[in-house]
């Protein structure tokens, strides 16, 4: 029995091999069936919408331009996952060159993630909106590479080979990447842990994800 993801890129396989013969409308398929995904993994590692709406673009015109050049020996996704990283990180090299590389409240991950947990609440929006902060400066901090083991894997639910994959590297290479990546999140937000009455069940889970729950952000008591 096949399961969901061999079945996806069994799919991918065959939009691929149609578009590479001439087919357009595979080549959309593929915009379609992937442009959520390399949008929210841009927007997660340039931290901008603006650019990584730019990426998005970017990432499959180079992609439809390379795809004889594609070989197949990896799926289809990991290929443009790869494009869109490297993209990310060219983005915010450049938003750091120009001094735009803070983040501050108005965030586009953030207000996402309020219009989906605080919609009509404007009190524990605000609240929200402080802890979101806490949590994405604490992610920004890390290194490129690491930044994106811990996204790849915990927000975008790659396994360790898929994204060792996309890094060009070993699995046990992404492994560590997200243990030291959980290590230096967890000692950030220790100096100023959320509060779990004020953290949604979305950002609940987002911390559980990357091994850091509440109970672990607790102060140490002497």
């Amino acid at each position: 029995m096949t399961t969901p993801g061999q079945r996806e890129a069994a799919t991918a396989a065959l939009l691929v091999a149609r578009a590479k013969a001439g087919d357009p409308q595979a080549f959309d398929a593929l915009v379609r069936r992937y442009r959520k995904r390399i949008f929210a993994l841009a927007l997660h590692l340039s931290g901008s919408e603006s650019d990584a709406d730019d990426i998005v673009q970017d990432v499959f015109v180079r992609a439809y331009h390379a795809l004889d050049e594609f070989e197949g020996r990896s799926e289809f996704f990991t290929w443009v996952y790869r494009l869109t990283m490297n993209r990310a990180f060219d983005a915010r090299r450049a938003r750091k060159r120009r001094g735009e590389a803070s983040i501050d409240e108005f965030d586009p991950r953030i207000e996402r993630s309020i219009e989906v947990d605080a919609p009509y609440d404007p009190a524990r929006a605000a609240e929200l909106r402080q802890t979101y902060a806490r949590v994405l400066r604490a992610l920004d901090a890390l290194p490129p590479e690491m930044c994106a083991s811990v996204v790849l894997c915990t927000l975008q639910g790659l396994s360790l080979a898929e994204a060792a994959v996309v890094q060009r590297c070993t699995r046990g290479t992404v492994g560590w990447r997200i243990h030291e990546g959980r290590r230096r999140l967890l000692e950030a937000l220790a100096k100023a842990p959320p509060r779990p009455h004020v953290v949604s069940e979305h950002l609940g889970r987002l911390l559980e994800d990357a091994g850091l729950p509440f109970h672990a952000l607790e102060p140490l008591r002497s």
